[in-house]
């Protein structure tokens, strides 16, 4: 049975779990919340999550999240979670501050939480894990558009969610350099909400509002895919660049038909690593998130946390039609 299946992959199935004899009594049960199930970026952050947990020995993963990337759904799965008295709760959030009150009452109940991914209000949680550091991300973006506009034009952005934690502040580093690429104008901004037909749709739309566009910038892995189907669809290939975020074995087709030059990620599977070993540590090892601590993180080293209980954990990767062979098989 793949590991998937073995994992809960929603709310009901979590509340089922409660007083389950599935987890051996002294198994530490740590819950990765994702933001939606379904989605390929997070179900590599649990094949990571799982490594970790056969590498620490005494590790239950519970990989959940609801069916929509809603802070709503987030919410009742965490209760869920609270129900079950899980020992760690590390969450990729749909919202920076409504799930905070919930995060709160987990941790009044002795459940270590931490942030990943996409994060929570510094009130909801103990620690963050950026996958990498926010401004490098910024800039990487719209580099990947820029190194193929030597002239410059325009460039679009399609992001997740309007409250996507992760990629609002992306987003805003990448404007703050904007004043680098002077000859390339940012025309709009739209959402897919991390769905792929609503993307999709976005993506047209934008191909459609400004027929000079010359690049879509998507700083998510589902957006990215959708908005490069969509611009195969439009006979657009060799017009449209699109670049951002996404997996390599989800665009690999994407860098084969020419609809994306190239585009960047950290390792999702090196991720969910992290954010066990980050959990576990807090939770079982008596490693306390304060400013300037250095928490291991198994393989990946050791996370050194800012004034903000922040760290990152790598520098992200550019695939394009050199590398994308060597990686599309493994996430």
């Amino acid at each position: 049975m793949s590991v998937f299946k073995k994992l809960a992959t929603s709310v009901a199935l979590a509340g089922a779990m409660l007083g389950s004899p599935a987890f051996a009594q002294d198994d530490v049960r740590i819950a990765l919340v994702v933001k939606a199930l379904g989605i390929g970026f997070f179900e590599a952050a649990a094949e990571g999550a799982e490594e970790a947990a056969a590498e620490l020995g005494n590790v239950e993963i519970i990989y959940t999240g609801p069916t929509d990337t809603t802070a709503e759904g987030q919410i009742e799965v965490i209760n869920a979670l609270i129900a079950q008295q899980v020992d760690a709760i590390a969450i990729s959030a749909n919202d920076t501050d409504a799930l905070v009150p919930a995060l709160q009452r987990a941790m009044q109940r002795g459940i270590t939480v931490i942030s990943w991914d996409s994060g929570v209000a510094p009130e909801g949680r103990q620690l963050h894990l950026n996958p990498s550091s926010n401004p490098l991300i910024g800039n990487m973006i719209i580099k990947l558009a820029a190194d193929h506009l030597p002239d410059g034009g325009e460039v679009a952005l399609l992001s997740a969610t309007t409250t996507s934690t992760n990629q609002n502040i992306w987003i805003e580093e990448m404007m703050a350099v904007m004043g680098d690429y002077p000859e390339i104008e940012v025309v709009a901004t739209v959402y897919g909400d991390d769905l792929a037909d609503k993307s999709y749709r976005e993506a047209t739309g934008l191909m459609q509002s400004y027929p000079d566009l010359d690049a879509i910038i998507a700083p998510t892995s589902v957006g990215i895919v959708a908005a490069a189907q969509a611009v195969v669809d439009a006979g657009k290939v060799g017009e449209v660049n699109v670049t951002g975020l996404g997996l390599p074995s989800e665009m690999a087709g994407a860098i084969e038909s020419g609809a994306s030059q190239s585009f960047a990620i950290w390792n999702p599977i090196d991720l969910g690593y992290s954010a066990t070993m980050l959990a576990y540590e807090l939770s079982q090892n008596g490693v306390e998130a304060t400013p300037g601590a250095e928490i291991p993180m198994g393989r990946m080293g050791a996370l050194t946390l800012d004034e903000n209980n922040e760290g990152a954990m790598a520098d992200p990767f550019v695939y394009d039609a050199s590398n994308i062979e060597q990686f599309k098989s493994i996430f």
